[in-house]
C-alpha cells in the first residue's frame, strides 16, 4: 500500500497563496510604523484568509511587518489562525489578530524574544468577543477561557496549580499536558465529565506512575475514573524498564469508551496484556506500542482498521514515523528501525523518503535524528533508486542533507552520510538545488578529512558541481584561495604516488572549471605554485591522455588572462606543449588544447618575450591541427574574439576558426545565437572576405557562417542547454 503512494502535488490554491506571500512587498504599501498594508484588498473568504496566514507562517514570512495586513478587517476575516513559531511581538499580535472572532488559535512555540504565552493571553483578553468565540487554543501559558474545548499545554512546564485551573474549564474536551512538571493527575477528576482526549506523554515528575489496568486489585488510578476518555496517550520517552507491570483487562471494564491508546516506550507492556486489551475492545482504532516489546502480538494483524506503531513490521514503523514526527525520541527509534529495513532496498520507495524528510524538517537541530535520517536518505536513494523518484522530492532531500551538513559541520558521520547520498550522477546533474552551497560544504569537509574513499567521493562531487555553477558562482568560489590550495593538494598527493585514478582526474577537472573565466582563480592557482606542479604532472603523465587534456585545458584558461601570460612564458613549457601539438601519436583531444594554449599565447606579438623563432614555429604548427569530434562545450566565445582578427597570424586564426566550426557542426542550434550576440559572425565574415586570409581559414569561416545561416533560415527554437556568459572552458569531467 506504500509503494504506490503518490508524490504530493501543490494545488492551484497553494501555488497562488505562495505567490501572494512572496510578492507582499510588491502588493503592499508601508504604513508610518513600517508595517505593510495591501493597496487593493478584495474581501477574501474566511477559509482563504486562514490559509494565507498559515502559508505565510510555514514559508517563514510572518513577522511584525507582514502580519499587519490582517489589520484590515474588511478584507480578512480570520477564524483559524496558525502562527506557530512566528516571530511576532505582543503589539503586532494584538493589532493584527485580536480584532478577529477567532475560533482556533495555534500560537505555540512562538519565536524566542517575541510574544510569550502570557502576553498572547493578555492580548486575547482585550477583545470580549474573541474570548467568547475561541474554542481551541494551543500555546505556552494559560488563563481561564470559559469556551475552551481543546487546549495544548505541551512543553510549557505545567505545574500542579496550573493544572487545577485548567481542569476547572467547564467545556474542556481535549488536553495535552505532555512533558509538564505536574506531580499528580488528581486534578483531572475536575473535568472527568467532559474530557474525551488526554495526552500525557513524558510526565517524568509524577509521584505515581499512571496505569490503565491496575497491577493488583485495589490499586487506585485517577485515569480509571475518567470514564469518558476515548483517546489516551501515556507514552514515555525514557524507555524505562522499571515501569509498573500492567495486568490484562480481559473484559474491557476499564475505560470502556477508549478507542485510542498510546503506551509507546513503556517496557512493562507485554504481549499478554496487549492481546487481552485488543480482544476486549472491538472498536479500537489505534494502539501505540513502539519500544514496548508487545507489538509482535498476533492479534494486531487480525484487525484491518487498527493502526499500530511498533517494531514488528514496516507498516508499524511507517505509522510511527507519521505519528511521532514531533517527538524526537520516538522519531529516532522509528528511523533506526526504518534504516534496518531499507539497507538492501531494491525498489524505489518515495513514500518512505517523504516520511524521513518530514522527520528531518521537524527536528533540524537534533543530532540523533539527523544522523539516522541522513543514513536513511542514502539507503533510499542509492544506485538506481533515485532515478525512479520525483525530481521535486529528490530536491527536497538534497536541501535537507545540506541543512544537516550546515548544522553539524564537525560530526564526521553526519557529513559522511550526506556525502554518500550526494555522490550520485543523477542527483548532481539532473536535480535542482543550491549547488554553490553544496560545493562550499563539501569543500569544507574535504579540508579537514583525509579518508581516501570519502576524499574520492568529495572531489568527484566538487568536480561535477563546479561544472554546473553559473559564471558568477564559479568566480566567487575562485576568489577563495583555500579551495584552490586544497584541490592542488589533492593533485599533488595523487601525483606523488604516481597513480592515475578518479580522485586525480576529478581534482584536475574541478580546477579546470574553477579557473574557467575567473582571473582571480587563475591568480590563486599561480600563487599556490600550481603552475610548477602542473608542469611536473604534464611530464610525469605524458602517456595519460585524460590527465594531459585536463592540465592543458586549465593552461588554456590561464592563457586567456593577459596578466597571467607572463607567468606562462617559460620556454621549456612551450617547447613541451609544442611537441605535444606536433606528435601524431597524441590523441586529438589532447592536441586540441595544446593548440588552444599556444594560439592564445602567440596571438599577442607585443607581449611575446621568448625567441622569435619559437613564435614562428608555433604559428606554423598551428596550421596543421586536425579534429573530427566535439571535445569541449563553450559557455561563450569572448576569448575567441582577439584570435579572429584579420591581423593575426594564419595559425592563430586557423585554430580559432577550426574550433568554432567544430562545435557549430555538432550543435548549431545552441551556438548560433551566441555567435550572433557576441560579434563572432562579423569577425568570420571579415575573415572570409579579406584577401590576405589563409585559404583554410576562409574555408572554415564560410562553412561556419553557412551553418549559422542555415540555422537561422530554418527558424529553429533554441533546444540546447543554457550557456554561461563570458567564459570559455570545459563542461566537466
Amino acid at each position: 500500500m506504500f509503494q504506490d503512494a503518490p508524490v504530493p502535488v501543490m494545488s492551484l490554491c497553494d501555488l497562488c497563496l505562495s505567490r501572494v506571500c512572496w510578492s507582499l512587498e510588491q502588493l503592499c504599501d508601508s504604513r508610518a510604523d513600517g508595517s505593510l498594508r495591501l493597496r487593493r484588498a478584495p474581501s477574501l473568504p474566511t477559509e482563504t484568509a486562514d490559509q494565507l496566514l498559515h502559508k505565510m507562517t510555514v514559508e517563514g514570512l510572518l513577522n511584525d511587518r507582514t502580519v499587519a495586513i490582517f489589520r484590515d478587517g474588511k478584507a480578512f476575516r480570520l477564524r483559524r489562525a496558525f502562527i506557530r513559531g512566528g516571530p511576532v511581538s505582543p503589539g503586532a499580535f494584538r493589532l493584527a489578530l485580536c480584532p478577529h472572532r477567532l475560533q482556533e488559535l495555534d500560537a505555540s512555540r512562538l519565536a524566542e524574544g517575541h510574544a510569550s504565552g502570557a502576553e498572547v493571553l493578555a492580548a486575547l483578553l482585550t477583545n470580549p468577543e474573541l474570548t467568547s468565540s475561541l474554542q481551541m487554543l494551543s500555546l505556552a501559558g494559560l488563563h481561564s477561557l470559559r469556551a475552551l474545548r481543546t487546549l495544548n499545554l505541551a512543553d510549557t512546564g505545567l505545574t500542579d496549580a496550573a493544572l487545577e485551573e485548567v481542569c476547572s474549564l467547564p467545556l474542556l474536551e481535549s488536553l495535552d499536558l505532555s512533558r509538564g512538571a505536574v506531580t499528580s493527575l488528581a486534578p483531572l477528576l475536575g473535568c472527568r465529565a467532559t474530557l474525551r482526549s488526554l495526552t500525557a506523554h513524558g510526565l517524568h515528575g509524577l509521584r505515581r506512575l499512571p496505569v490503565v489496568m491496575p497491577a493488583a486489585p485495589g490499586v487506585p488510578s485517577v485515569l480509571i475514573r475518567l470514564s469518558q476518555l476515548r483517546h489516551l496517550d501515556l507514552s514515555d520517552d525514557r524507555f524505562a524498564a522499571d515501569d509498573v507491570p500492567w495486568a490484562p483487562d480481559e473484559e474491557g471494564l476499564i475505560l470502556p469508551a477508549l478507542v485510542s491508546l498510546d503506551v509507546s516506550g513503556r517496557k512493562a507492556v507485554t504481549e499478554r496484556v496487549v492481546r487481552a486489551f485488543v480482544k476486549a475492545r472491538p472498536s479500537l482504532v489505534f494502539l501505540g506500542l513502539l519500544a514496548t516489546g508487545g507489538s509482535a502480538c498476533e492479534v494486531l494483524t487480525s484487525r484491518e482498521n487498527l493502526k499500530v506503531t511498533g517494531d514488528a513490521n514496516e507498516t508499524q514503523v511507517c505509522e510511527a514515523l507519521r505519528r511521532y514526527k514531533e517527538r524526537e525520541c520516538f522519531l529516532h527509534e522509528a528511523l533506526v528501525l526504518l534504516y534496518n529495513l531499507t539497507v538492501d532496498l531494491s525498489t524505489p520507495r518515495q513514500d518512505l523518503l517523504q516520511l524521513v524528510l518530514a522527520g528531518m524538517r521537524s527536528h533540524p537541530s537534533s543530532l540523533q535524528v539527523q544522523l539516522v535520517a541522513s543514513a536513511c536518505v542514502f539507503s533510499l536513494t542509492t544506485q538506481d533508486l533515485a532515478e525512479a523518484m520525483a525530481p521535486r522530492l529528490l530536491a527536497a532531500a538534497v536541501d535537507q542533507l545540506l541543512l544537516s551538513m550546515q548544522s553539524f559541520p564537525s560530526h564526521a558521520q553526519v557529513q559522511k552520510n550526506c556525502i554518500l547520498a550526494l555522490c550520485s550522477d543523477y542527483i548532481l546533474l539532473e536535480i535542482s538545488f543550491n549547488r554553490y552551497l553544496a560545493t562550499k560544504l563539501v569543500m569544507t569537509w574535504l579540508s579537514s578529512h583525509d579518508d581516501p574513499t570519502l576524499q574520492k567521493m568529495a572531489v568527484a562531487i566538487i568536480s561535477v558541481l563546479v561544472a554546473k555553477l553559473s559564471t558568477e558562482e564559479t568566480t566567487q568560489l575562485g576568489t577563495d584561495v583555500s579551495i584552490i590550495r586544497q584541490l592542488l593538494g589533492v593533485v599533488q598527493q595523487r601525483a606523488s604516488l604516481g597513480v592515475v585514478d578518479n580522485t586525480l582526474r576529478f581534482a584536475l577537472s574541478a580546477l579546470w572549471n574553477l579557473t574557467d573565466g575567473s582571473p582571480a582563480a587563475g591568480r590563486h592557482f599561480v600563487q599556490c605554485q600550481g603552475l610548477e606542479l602542473y608542469v611536473e604532472v604534464l611530464e610525469s603523465y605524458c602517456s595519460e591522455p585524460s590527465v594531459q587534456q585536463k592540465v592543458l585545458g586549465l593552461l588554456n584558461n590561464l592563457a586567456e588572462v593577459e596578466e597571467l601570460q607572463g607567468d606562462l612564458m617559460e620556454e621549456d613549457l612551450l617547447d613541451y606543449v609544442l611537441s605535444v601539438l606536433g606528435d601524431p601519436r597524441v590523441g586529438v583531444e589532447v592536441r586540441y588544447f595544446a593548440g588552444g594554449f599556444l594560439a592564445q599565447l602567440s596571438s599577442r606579438p607585443k607581449a611575446w618575450t621568448l625567441r622569435q623563432e619559437l613564435l614562428e614555429t608555433i604559428h606554423q604548427q598551428l596550421v596543421g591541427v586536425p579534429a573530427e569530434k566535439e571535445m569541449v562545450s563553450y559557455r561563450c566565445f569572448t576569448p575567441f574574439l582577439p584570435l579572429l582578427r584579420t591581423s593575426q597570424p594564419a595559425g592563430v586564426q586557423l585554430w580559432a576558426a577550426w574550433a568554432l566550426h567544430l562545435v557549430c557542426s555538432h550543435n548549431a542550434p545552441h551556438y548560433s545565437p551566441m555567435l550572433q550576440q557576441e560579434g563572432v559572425v562579423l569577425l568570420l565574415e571579415a575573415l572570409a572576405l579579406h584577401p590576405g586570409t589563409h585559404a583554410d581559414v576562409q574555408a572554415l569561416a564560410r562553412l561556419t557562417l553557412h551553418l549559422v545561416g542555415a540555422r537561422q533560415q530554418a527558424q529553429m527554437t533554441p533546444p540546447g542547454p543554457p550557456h554561461k556568459e563570458c567564459s570559455l572552458g570545459p563542461s566537466g569531467d
